[in-house]
């Protein structure tokens, strides 16, 4: 691709496949949003609960993946969301396809920085809710909480936890994630 995107056009996966710039970008409902490299500490806490995860999931059916993965949340309608959450849960192992998932994984973790804050607090909150991602985890490096949104009746129900104790993922029974693991870097 040898020329800039247009931000006021919309977009699909097949466009999104065929920009070879190497920038990062996700697509959501055919807008496109540029990605800043991450900083040091946005990727120790991806690690940490990456590592937290995996061990918990060794021998199930479960699978967990970190960024850049990306997820497509409409491929069977419109195919014009493609996000690449920090880190997500897959239990259908029918919806790894390829470089993602298609369709919704079940737990996604976003780490906020200051450039996504907005979108992963509001427009990404809606968004997983509407297409039904069961746990949404929302990481504040700043604060140090995490906020737990649990999908109930097709609203989410959001519970915050601050930087000590263990926090349950609910869609894994008997998995809590160690937040002063998780901040400790």
């Amino acid at each position: 691709m040898d020329h800039p995107l247009d931000k006021d056009q919309r977009y699909t996966y097949a466009d999104y496949c065929t920009w070879d710039d190497n920038v990062r970008r996700e697509l959501i409902d055919g807008v496109v949003y540029d990605m800043s490299a991450p900083t040091w500490e946005h990727q120790g806490i991806s690690m940490s609960l990456s590592r937290q995860l995996s061990t918990f999931l060794q021998g199930k059916a479960c699978n967990v993946f970190a960024a850049p993965f990306d997820v497509r949340l409409n491929a069977n309608e419109n195919d014009d969301t493609v996000v690449q959450p920090d880190v997500v849960v897959i239990c259908d192992r029918s919806k790894q396809s390829g470089t993602g998932c298609v369709g919704s994984p079940d737990m996604v973790v976003e780490i906020l920085s200051p450039a996504s804050q907005r979108r992963d607090r509001l427009e990404k909150l809606r968004l997983y809710q509407r297409f039904g991602v069961r746990e949404y985890w929302i990481v504040d490096p700043e604060y140090k909480t995490v906020s737990v949104h649990l999908l109930e009746g097709g609203k989410y129900m959001i519970s915050v936890f601050g930087d000590e104790g263990a926090v349950p993922i609910h869609i894994l029974e008997s998995c809590e994630i160690y937040l002063q693991e998780v901040f400790s870097v």
